[in-house]
């Protein structure tokens, strides 16, 4: 009996100890840390992490510099999977996880019911509300969207939950959730599973949703949208912000190996043409227009929605895309490329300003961070002494080394089908009828490939299904992207500076989607609430994010997230 009294009390003695010091880790003064009215996760598509200081001095006061210079600031941060592209970057920010666990591995992936490719955030049974505002295949000019087959959006296809779906389920379905973005992958995937979303269409010209989100327009999108705002630029140009003597590139706004689209040029200024033009809604979404219409359309967001004006948090994620299309048309490094970050500095500026008037810095969240970074285009790399070039992957199937595997299987048709980046994608039919192991061929061609210019490495799906592939960086971020439901057969990675420039006959002047540092390499800055401003320069990845957010919150971590929280971040956050 007393054996059994000293452990009833031990046991609350232990009690009494973990209650105190669970109060004293708490806070100091029994209170719970301050909790955002808004959190605001910005994207910029295709920022690399060293673009915001290689501008540095020429920023305003409000935008990036401000974020440089008060917020938690992680330099050397990186998405840890293969495939760089732009819904994969998304999906993985807003889930936390890896897309071998959220689904999105690529922007399109074969459907092997179908054998047709499927778009990212297709879904037919939910059709855009504005008749006729979906992909214009005449005049798009992202091959990605090219491969969509209806004009229905959900994001059905994102296999686990976003942090913005775990705030909304903690506060009882009361948090607001919104995303914006020019691109609909770039709206559709942060918004979750339980939020609205918001892109621009370039066929209309209007910002728009699907019947997933509503049944019909709330009053005020139709309003915002009657006003035609993409019409404030007919007639006008991309002029530049200042002197040209002021730019890095300044002197380089003529190269040839910059995309010169009829009517837009590869110079200052670049013309958008008139209304009536069906390109027009196109080049403003090729230029720093892009983001100004997205500015806009969010900030009637924050109005009209009543966002940040209660206690339960809201959540705004607003995705700007002007970088990325700069970026492949001009490359990084150019003067349209500078001049759209010091532009995109001004929006920045614009909109934490407005949501400061609107709700307090000091009671919103931001977080900043980036789907993808970029390469340099392969023109301006040669320009410098490096060796760098295009590759085609077109004409795999006609070498020599896969003809003769062709004879070596009796296969006297295509062994290779179709490459949609990163995936190789093999003739099962001719394989299966061949009686063939799907295993086999796949490594032989693998094999094969790995010898071609230009390809660093080859790995089959088969090998990755089984493990039975080297424990190396490289193949980890290979195996964070690999899906056995939607992977191709073969992921193919080139070797650095070797990029695909001819989509659907557009040349382009960069192209990202590798596993090398400048396609990962993204800036991630927390900032507001009063959290004092650090720099950090330990290796941090993008999946830490929405479990952060979620520790922050109190909510549950996202189902498909395994990554570690930030820690400085959560230390940071006032009582």
């Amino acid at each position: 009996m007393r054996n059994q009294a000293g452990i009833v009390q031990f046991s609350i003695s232990l009690l009494s100890f973990l209650l105190l010091t669970s109060e004293a880790s708490w806070s100091s003064e029994g209170k719970a840390p301050l909790k955002p009215k808004l959190i605001l996760q910005i994207t910029v598509d295709q920022l690399r992490g060293d673009l915001p200081m290689r501008y540095y001095e020429r920023l305003g006061e409000g935008g990036l510099r401000y974020l440089l210079d008060e917020g938690i600031v992680f330099s050397n941060a990186h998405h840890g999977h293969a495939n760089t592209e732009t819904i994969v970057g998304h999906a993985t920010l807003a889930t936390g996880a890896d897309p071998a666990v959220h689904g999105m591995i690529g922007n399109v992936w074969l459907d092997r019911g179908s054998g047709e490719l499927r778009y990212n955030v297709e879904d037919a049974r939910y059709p855009i509300l504005t008749e006729g505002a979906g992909v214009d295949k005449r005049t798009e000019i992202d091959p990605t969207q090219k491969a969509a087959r209806s004009n229905g959006r959900s994001p059905a296809a994102i296999l686990v939950s976003t942090f913005s779906d775990e705030l909304n389920l903690h506060h009882g379905g009361r948090s607001k959730v919104f995303a914006v973005s020019v691109k609909d992958r770039g709206a559709i995937s942060m918004a979750g599973h339980t939020g609205k979303a918001f892109w621009f269409s370039k066929k209309s010209g209007e910002f728009v949703t699907s019947s997933f989100y509503y049944d019909r327009y709330p009053p005020w999108v139709a309003e915002w949208n009657a006003r035609k705002p993409a019409d404030r630029y007919a007639g006008k140009s991309w002029e530049l912000l200042h002197d040209r003597s002021t730019y890095l590139f300044g002197e380089a706004d003529d190269r040839p190996y910059e995309t010169a689209l009829p009517g837009y040029g590869r110079t200052f200024p670049h013309a958008y043409g008139n209304a009536d033009n069906k390109y027009f809604t196109t080049l403003l979404t090729l230029s720093p227009a892009g983001d100004e219409l997205t500015l806009d359309f969010a900030k009637a967001v924050i109005s009209n929605e009543g966002l940040g004006n209660d206690e339960i948090p809201d959540y705004l994620s607003v995705s700007f895309s002007s970088t990325d299309y700069v970026g492949h048309l001009f490359g990084p490094s150019s003067l349209e490329a500078e001049d759209n970050i010091l532009r995109l500095d001004r929006t920045l500026s614009e909109l934490l300003r407005f949501v400061d008037q609107r709700v307090g810095l000091n009671r919103t969240l931001v977080v900043l961070s980036a789907d993808h970074g970029g390469p340099e285009a392969p023109g301006y790399l040669a320009e410098l002494g490096f060796e760098a070039d295009y590759i085609d992957p077109k004409s795999f199937d006609k070498a020599g080394a896969i003809q003769r595997l062709k004879e070596r299987f009796g296969i006297g048709e295509e062994l290779i089908t179709t490459y949609f980046h990163p995936y190789l994608y093999l003739n099962r039919k001719a394989i299966a009828a061949g009686k063939l192991d799907q295993a086999e061929v796949e490594l032989a061609v693998a094999e094969e490939l790995t010898h071609f210019d230009g390809v660093a490495l080859a790995v089959s799906s088969s090998a990755l299904a089984t493990g039975n592939v080297r424990d190396t960086p490289l193949m980890r971020s290979i195996l964070k992207n690999y899906n056995p439901s939607r992977s191709g057969d073969i992921f193919v990675v080139f070797e650095p500076n070797r990029f695909i420039n001819d989509f659907d006959g557009l040349k382009v002047a960069a192209t990202h989607g590798s596993p090398w540092r400048y396609d990962t390499h993204v800036p991630i800055i927390f900032a507001g609430m009063g959290m004092p401003p650090q720099r950090l320069a330990r290796k941090v990845h993008t999946v830490d994010i929405a479990p952060t957010l979620s520790l922050m919150l109190g909510a549950k971590l996202p189902s498909g997230s395994f990554s570690e929280a930030l820690g400085e971040v959560l230390e940071s956050v006032p009582d």
